[in-house]
């Protein structure tokens, strides 16, 4: 059972209305063992998939039949080009693979996934977006 809190001047208390659910089934009295991690920027994290889900629009169809329609597959194509990957063997293809990492909470610090946003945008716009205004790209990140 997993729930996120925030710290407050008077204790701790759930984050969302999920996490408040979660807290109602603790039972008063009983003992329970915690480990606190501090989560990553949800807000930022929301704004990393903006950027890909905006630059996947941008993109149009020609690009989304080359990557089969899969807006996921397209983003970690784009996190492998920024660097953002492991090596791992493919025995079938007798060759090395650049594999994404996990972009995951509990995978990835804010201050590396920050460093990755920014390489990422840069790829976007080296590799896809090389016609797009970066002012108008911001504009429009906006509403994603």
């Amino acid at each position: 059972m997993k729930m996120r809190l925030v710290c407050t001047a008077s204790g701790l208390k759930p984050e969302t209305d999920a996490d408040y659910d979660v807290k109602k089934r603790l039972k008063v009295g009983e003992t329970y063992e915690v480990t606190v991690h501090h989560v990553r920027n949800p807000k930022f994290h929301r704004k990393y998939f903006a950027l890909i889900n905006c630059a996947w629009e941008y993109l149009g169809e020609q690009w989304w039949e080359f990557f089969n329609n899969d807006k996921d597959g397209f983003r970690k194509t784009v996190e492998v080009a920024a660097g953002y990957y492991e090596p791992m063997w493919s025995p079938m293809r007798n060759e090395w693979l650049q594999v994404p990492k996990s972009i995951a909470f509990d995978k990835i610090a804010e201050d590396e996934f920050s460093q990755l946003y920014e390489r990422v945008k840069d790829v976007l716009f080296s590799m896809f977006l090389g016609n797009v205004n970066k002012d108008e790209f911001e504009e429009q990140l906006v509403n994603f």
